[in-house]
């Protein structure tokens, strides 16, 4: 719908902003769901491989079960139970946070990093092949500005 009228008070997308959003919309997508079908080729989920890469990113590849949450932009609840099941692979185990009695730390285990050793190439090619090989280096500078704009915070932002 593309009604602009004042009395409305919403302001629709012009022409040109609807096709950019949508265009955005079938990117995601496509990324998504490519990068998914080639993760669970080899017995990964998009989530698994982003917990295994940010732990192995971390001193002593650990990280509170928070911080996690919070870089994957997950609820507590929600990775605590993507971390059982993880966890039940040998993927990584859980051990009590000393700063935080209520809280556990999740610790990347040998066989953990070893997955992730061995999922690395794969998924690197996956990235190129469904995003990085299809964009001019152009349009990875455009991305790059759009996402420093988009995690800046707007206008509305207290600060």
């Amino acid at each position: 719908m593309s009604t602009n009228s004042p009395a409305s008070g919403v302001r629709w997308l012009s022409p040109d902003e609807e096709r950019a959003w949508r265009a955005f919309l079938r990117v995601m997508v496509a990324v998504r769901t490519g990068m998914a079908r080639d993760l669970a080729a080899i017995d990964l989920s998009e989530p698994d491989y982003e917990v295994l890469s940010t732990l192995s990113e971390q001193p002593g590849h650990t990280s509170t079960l928070g911080e996690q949450a919070d870089k994957m932009g997950w609820s507590r609840s929600r990775l605590s139970r993507h971390a059982t099941r993880m966890e039940a692979r040998g993927l990584l185990r859980r051990e009590p946070d000393p700063a935080d009695g209520r809280g556990c730390l999740l610790v990347l285990t040998a066989d953990g990093l070893g997955t992730l050793t061995d999922a690395a190439p794969a998924h690197l090619a996956s990235v190129r092949h469904h995003f990085i090989d299809r964009l001019t280096a152009d349009d990875l500078a455009a991305v790059e500005r759009i996402a420093q704009r988009l995690e800046a915070p707007g206008p509305d932002a207290a600060g």
